[in-house]
């Protein structure tokens, strides 16, 4: 919740979700949510459409957000993936329907967490010819 967001709008709200039958649906939400299924725990970053200063960025708000969360994650030695919902419509409705949101939360993603199964060494993606220095 320490993350920027736009005019300080703050439009994140999240579900922890333990429950296995409910981890188990959302799982089935995405065609890419599978690994969800064995996860012990799933945090579900949602947004607000309501009270916002910038509504049109409450997307990159959560995204900030989600990979706030995703560092944490990391730093406590545990493991993470983030498992897009928005803007693929009938993911959203999907995992709105497994959690019952009210109307006004539009579930932003699926991290799925927990002590990772195995270990990998982090990818260097460091790409030089997408860096551009202006002087």
């Amino acid at each position: 919740m320490a993350a920027p967001s736009a005019g300080n709008q703050q439009p994140w709200e999240f579900y922890v979700v333990t429950d296995k039958e409910k981890i188990k649906a959302l799982s089935e939400c995405s065609p890419y949510s599978g690994c969800a299924a064995n996860a012990p725990a799933v945090l579900v970053p949602c947004y607000r459409t309501e009270g916002l200063i910038f509504p049109e960025l409450n997307q990159i708000d959560l995204a900030i957000t989600t990979e706030n969360a995703l560092l944490e994650i990391t730093s406590l030695g545990l493991g993470g993936v983030w498992l897009a919902v928005t803007p693929v419509k009938e993911r959203v409705e999907k995992v709105a329907e497994v959690l019952e949101t009210p109307d006004n939360l539009i579930p932003f993603a699926l991290v799925p967490f927990g002590y990772p199964a195995e270990s990998r060494d982090q990818q260097d993606r460091y790409d030089e010819s997408r860096v551009h220095y202006v002087k």
